[in-house]
């Protein structure tokens, strides 16, 4: 399976006639073609994806970053590149309209990975999930109000808290809900911290620690067992590589 210096030899590894026929149980549909699809997340993660891929042995045909497709061929036939959403690659993946994914832990942990094996953590695109409330806030009397896009994430962390909050659901700009008085408190992904100081925010608690994941269809890997070992061995080996270079 694996090629020289540890590359990938797909070919050889997938199945003549296709992907076997999966029943209405797996929560999956026939895949329309023969070659194992890869769905990566468009943005800060398929930047720090595609050189995990390239040490794989998996190039893309095309410059994602200047092509408009969102399919791209790739290096090897029988392999393609899925461009999407983050909050869809899970979508992707169950359904069986894709083989393989990469996405962030916080996608996982809202809307769950049911019907979806993790294998590999791939160390990138590493952030935190935390709450952050204005400079100085202390919580009164009244009850918390919560702004966040991350809705099933934020009602179960403040459960465990035994905190009864009222969760108000944002798409964007969550930094601007307590300066509006729309939010006391926003549960959102913090990189370095600096768009919260230049609003007059500061993080308060972790609820997370949050990386990109490789997720799998648990019945391709049935069907596609040996190629899709080979791409979790040699991605794993990237990982390694990757954290290696940095010590």
């Amino acid at each position: 399976m694996a090629g020289a210096g540890g590359q990938l030899t797909l070919e050889s590894s997938l199945p003549v006639a296709g992907r076997a026929d999966i029943n209405c149980r797996d929560n999956t549909v026939h895949a329309m073609t023969d070659k194992l699809t890869i769905a990566l997340t468009k943005g800060r993660i398929l930047k720090e994806t595609l050189p995990l891929l390239s040490h794989a042995g998996i190039e893309p045909a095309e410059d994602p970053a200047t092509s408009r497709k969102l399919l791209l061929e790739t290096n090897h036939n029988d392999v393609r590149l899925v461009i999407l959403r983050g909050t869809d690659v899970p979508t992707y993946v169950r359904h069986g309209a894709a083989d393989v994914g990469v996405v962030g832990k916080d996608v996982l942990m809202e809307h769950g990975a049911e019907g979806l094996y993790e294998p590999l953590d791939l160390e990138i695109a590493r952030c935190r999930l935390m709450t952050a409330a204005e400079v100085g806030w202390a919580a009164g009397g009244s009850r918390v109000r919560v702004a966040t896009k991350f809705v099933n994430i934020a009602r179960a962390y403040f459960a465990r808290q035994g905190l009864q909050v009222d969760i108000i659901k944002l798409y964007g700009a969550l930094e601007l809900a307590p300066i509006m008085a729309l939010a006391d408190l926003i549960v959102d992904i913090v990189d370095t911290g600096n768009t919260l100081r230049a609003n007059g925010m500061e993080p308060l608690e972790e609820i997370a620690s949050i990386s990109s994941r490789l997720v799998v269809n648990k019945a391709a890997l049935r069907s596609r067992h040996d190629a899709i070992n080979d791409i979790i061995d040699n991605l794993a080996s990237a990982v390694e590589a990757r954290r290696d270079a940095k010590t």
